[in-house]
């Protein structure tokens, strides 16, 4: 079991920059797979990024590759989502995911065990 809480959403210009954290807690952290999704009203979420458990493989969506960079810091129990030139259709809520064991990454929701409760990210001028 682990717990997850996103912060360091809020208001951006476009070609802004913001970097959303999760900290979990609970068992083991290192040994998860972590995961970034979004969701705006009405839309289904939508995988952004993910990250294994030793930060050895990662995956973007290609709507954000060259822009968003997802790392984490195992001796923190924290993943990161650093995201730079962001557009106006970046504006979601950001959900951090975690799925066991961390060997595979997925960039499907049902892939996920584990939900934070989201952080919102507005970009407007």
């Amino acid at each position: 079991q682990v717990q997850l809480v996103e912060s360091g959403g809020g208001l951006v210009q476009p070609g802004g920059s913001l970097r959303l954290s999760c900290a979990a807690s609970g068992r083991a952290f290192s040994s998860y797979t972590m995961g970034w999704f979004r969701q705006t009203p009405g839309q289904e979420r939508e995988f952004v990024a993910a990250i294994n458990w030793d930060g050895g493989m990662t995956k973007y969506a290609d709507s954000v590759k060259g822009r968003f960079t997802i790392s984490r810091d195992n001796a923190k129990n924290t993943v990161y989502l650093q995201m730079n030139s962001l557009k106006p259709e970046d504006a979601a809520v950001y959900y951090c995911a975690a799925d066991w064991p961390g060997t595979a990454i997925y960039d499907t929701d049902s892939g996920y065990d584990f939900w934070g409760q989201g952080t919102q990210v507005t970009v407007s001028s």
